[in-house]
This record gives structure tokens, C-alpha cells and sequence, in this order.
């Protein structure tokens, strides 16, 4: 029987547990948030988290003192800009199909903090309006409203208010972009020094984004020599993924040569090394503050980055190392030192945040996911926080079930669902279907949906995904693809060098 997917895809609501721990339900301030988000960023580029090579002992820090999603992905894009539909779905809160790349009619993460009374500001990459951002914030500094520049010219604005942002008032950085980021955010709490009033700290990084350029020390600190190659390293991707000519697959030439992705990835761990000592600058001026005991930091990165991987260099596939991405709570309540590899998306820190700090606007039921950050709340709290949160207008549909599985989709061109450790791909315009058992193959070098015995998993899978419809507007066709899994055929591997 033909079976046509239906690409429906599941808010996780997990926030409502996250604000009751005892000390924080007596306390008379509520917390501080520091929200950092670097700009693609693998999963695998963090010592702490097991890579050997790289020194990043700030972020480290914030590993060792919190809890690590293993798990988190970026749902997909819509764009070859993947960063765009990311940063909107995590400030927006919501899935890849409704979050506008504009946030036009959203209320955003920091907008409800700005709304619930606390100084609000950001600085850093912005590539979502601007509109949005003098909505979102009531300060900031050092902004960039784009995807990408030159780190060490990069072209920023001074807060403005009434959202003008000339190109007059625009002025070019003189410091590496990762500096002069981390230069607004230490400036705005040092000048808050006596203050009372919560902040949200919206610090946003354009490294390790290309061009990799990281400023001396750093730009020898790694040995092309020395680089271990992706496990998963390919000369050429074995097929068209539908998005094989776009400018992050141009960065270097056809076949990939050893040589050349040792050099990108000595450039990019150098950024990311860089990039953890400004942050390391941050959570200085916080531990001087005496602010940090009372800040949920939440550090994150947009989604991942091939550089090698299966033969490509960019994001835009749905491979676990261009989907996954770094996620780490640390602060007052959140457990420390802990990993977690339930299955979640990197929007789901919006409804996590929001409720840890009691701020009204996406809060919701009960989940085991929250459990693994922060300890429950009692039943009474859970009444009374879902109660309240109901009646606000931000609050949506709520979930009822554990999410079982991630949904992911690359434009029209690439679709994909795992639950599990067992992951499908589909490629509709080449009629190509990989199924990868990420437990036994977590670089995704096998395809098994040849094997004789795939038929069961790909259709366990697929029903699977038909299944998962519980929060999505279906009057949206640009979700779904009829296909048959019959239709489909296995692609092929690459061959290893």
C-alpha cells in the first residue's frame, strides 16, 4: 500500500519544570540569563565534551558546572542561509514551517523578558530584521545585521531606539569580530554594576563561521599536519544531495584533498579557541560581578558544519554533524556536570528559558525533558504555573506526549526523521532514501536501506513519522512530498580514500 509522508513537525513543550527548585521559589530576584550563540559550530568541537585536540576550556567550565543536550538539533532550514531559519525558530520558539525569518508577528525570547521587566540587551550577529531586534531589546551594542563579513572589518550599528539604522550611522570594527562582541557584552555589566533589575544578555558570535580567520596567537595554535580528518571524511559526496553548488560547498575544490580540510579545520578550531576565550572574558566579568550565582547561561551554536564530512564543506544537509549542534545549561539549579541524550531541538531553550525564570509567555506541561535540567516542581507549583500560563495569549497548543523522535527538512530538496538510533534520509527529487543505525555508525558511513533486512526499519520508521502530526498546521503543502517508500531507492555510499 502506498503511504505518503506527512511532514508535520512536533513542538517539544518542556518548559514548566524548570523554575521550581527550593532556593529559587524564596528567592527575591529572579535570575539573570545569558544567552550565547556561536555560528557553526559542530557538536564534536568542545574538550570537554571528548575531542583531544581542541582547547576550549571556558566552554569547558560551563559543561563541568552544567547539563549538556548530546541530542539537540537544529530542525532544518529554508534557506541556504541555514542560520536564518535556526536563529528564528530559537527566538521565535517556533518550528521551521511558522518561525518567520523576520520574526514578523512573533513575540521573541528576549521580548517577553523586556515585557516581564528586565533590561534586555544584544549585541553580536542579528540576521533576523531589524525591526525585531528594537522590539527584542531596550540596549545593546556592536550589532550586525548579517550573515556573514569580514571578522576583523565588521560593519555594526550603536543601539538605536527608534529603529533607524542608517548606513550613515553604520561604523566597521577594528577588532576581530569575537572581541568586539564580547567587548559590548562585558561593557553592559560593568555598567550595571549597582544595578537591581534582571538582564537577558543576548551575545552573539559570527566565529566559527567562514572566513576563518582567527587573530594571532590562535592562528597557529592548531598544525594543519596535525589535524585528524572527519571519520566520516569523503573526496566527493557519493550523489546529489540537490544543493551541491552553493557557496559553502565552493570553499574548497572537487575532490576534496586531505591536505586542504586539515587547513580549514586548523583555521576553524582556531576560531572556536578564540571565540572561548572571549567567552571566558564574559564569565569573568560575572564572577567579579557577584552576578554569577544568580545567571542561567545558556551557551549554544545555530547547527553544525560538514568542513570534510561525507565529501561536503557546508550546513545544508541533514547529516548529524550539520544538524546537531553544542547545547549547555549551567547555573543556579541545573545540575552540574551532567549529559543527557534525549532527543530535542535547539528551539526548545525558548520554553525552557522562559519558564526557569518565571517569566510569563511560552510555558508548558509537564515533560521529561525538563527533568533533566532542573529538579521538579512540586504538584501544587505545576497547577499553579500551568494555570497561569494558559491564560497568557503567547501560550500555545500544548503537547501531550513524549516526542519519540525529530523531524528535519532542507528546503523541499531533503527530508529526514529519526527515532531512536535509527534514522531515515529522503531525497524526493532523486528518489533516493539512506537509513543509518546511529548507535552502531554515528558518522552515518553505512547506508543500510539495501540490507535485506531494512524493509522493517524503514517501515517502522515511516509509520513512525506519518504518526507524528500532534502540533502542526496542516494547510501547509510545502511540508509533504507523496512519495511512496516503494518509490524510493537506496544511495549510494562513497567510496573511502
Amino acid at each position: 500500500m502506498s503511504v505518503c509522508i506527512r511532514f508535520n513537525f512536533v513542538i517539544i513543550c518542556v518548559g514548566a519544570l524548570l523554575g521550581g527548585y527550593t532556593s529559587f521559589a524564596v528567592a527575591v530576584d529572579r535570575p539573570n540569563v545569558v544567552l550565547i550563540v556561536s555560528d557553526d559550530q559542530r557538536v564534536d568541537t568542545i574538550a570537554a565534551l571528548g575531542n583531544e585536540i581542541i582547547k576550549t576550556p571556558h566552554l569547558d567550565s560551563l559543561v563541568q558546572t552544567g547539563t549538556t543536550f548530546e541530542n539537540a538539533y537544529c530542525q532544518g532550514s529554508m534557506y541556504g542561509a541555514v542560520c536564518v531559519s535556526s536563529r528564528a525558530m530559537l527566538l521565535s520558539g517556533e518550528n521551521l514551517w511558522k518561525a518567520d525569518k523576520h520574526l514578523t508577528g512573533q513575540t521573541t525570547l528576549p521580548e517577553h523578558f523586556r515585557n516581564a521587566g528586565y533590561a534586555t540587551f544584544g549585541c553580536g550577529k542579528w540576521h533576523n530584521g531589524r525591526e525585531s531586534f528594537t522590539r527584542s531589546f531596550n540596549a545593546g551594542g556592536a550589532i550586525f545585521f548579517g550573515g556573514m563579513s569580514d571578522h576583523f572589518a565588521v560593519p555594526v550599528h550603536d543601539f538605536d531606539p527608534e529603529d533607524r539604522y542608517p548606513k550613515k550611522s553604520k561604523r566597521i570594527g577594528t577588532t576581530h569580530s569575537s572581541e568586539l562582541f564580547a567587548d559590548a557584552a562585558v561593557s553592559f555589566l560593568k555598567g550595571r554594576e549597582d544595578a537591581e533589575q534582571p538582564f537577558f544578555l543576548y551575545l552573539a558570535f559570527t566565529a566559527p563561521h567562514d572566513p576563518r580567520t582567527p587573530p594571532a596567537p590562535y592562528d597557529t595554535m592548531y598544525d594543519p599536519a596535525d589535524m585528524p580528518l572527519p571519520p566520516n571524511f569523503l573526496p566527493e559526496h557519493p550523489f546529489d544531495n540537490g544543493e551541491m553548488k552553493i557557496r559553502d560547498e565552493k570553499l574548497a575544490e572537487w575532490p576534496r584533498t586531505p591536505e586542504v580540510v586539515k587547513e580549514h579545520l586548523a583555521a576553524y578550531y582556531g576560531m572556536i579557541s578564540h571565540m572561548d576565550a572571549q567567552i571566558g572574558r564574559v564569565l569573568k566579568k560575572l564572577d567579579e560581578s557577584g552576578e554569577r550565582e544568580n545567571t542561567l547561561i545558556v551557551f549554544l551554536s545555530d547547527h553544525g558544519l560538514a568542513i570534510g564530512s561525507h565529501g561536503l564543506m557546508g550546513k545544508q544537509n541533514l547529516y548529524e554533524h550539520s544538524m546537531k549542534a553544542p547545547l549547555i545549561f549551567s547555573g543556579p539549579g541545573v545540575a552540574k556536570n551532567r549529559r543527557v541524550d534525549n532527543l530535542c531541538y535547539l528551539h526548545d531553550v525558548f520554553s525552557l528559558v522562559l519558564t526557569r525564570a518565571d517569566v510569563s509567555g511560552r510555558s508548558v506541561e509537564s515533560h521529561k525533558l525538563a527533568r533533566e535540567v532542573f529538579p521538579p516542581l512540586n504538584t501544587n507549583e505545576m497547577q499553579r504555573r500551568l494555570l497561569r500560563s494558559r491564560s497568557d495569549e503567547a501560550v500555545p497548543a500544548f503537547l501531550r506526549e513524549y516526542r519519540r523522535g525529530v523531524e528535519l527538512a532542507y528546503k523541499d530538496e531533503q527530508f529526514s526523521y529519526r527515532q531512536g538510533k535509527w534514522k531515515i534520509v529522503v531525497y524526493p527529487e532523486q528518489r533516493l532514501v539512506q537509513l543509518f543505525n546511529l548507535e552502531a555508525d554515528p558518522n552515518e558511513t553505512t547506508n543500510l536501506a539495501g540490507e535485506k533486512d531494512a524493509h522493517f526499519h524503514l517501515s517502522n520508521l515511516w509509520n513512525h513519522w506519518n504518526d507524528s502530526q500532534v502540533l502542526f498546521d496542516s494547510n501547509s503543502t510545502k511540508n509533504r512530498f507523496k512519495l511512496a517508500l516503494n518509490d524510493l531507492k537506496p544511495a549510494p555510499d562513497g567510496k573511502r580514500p
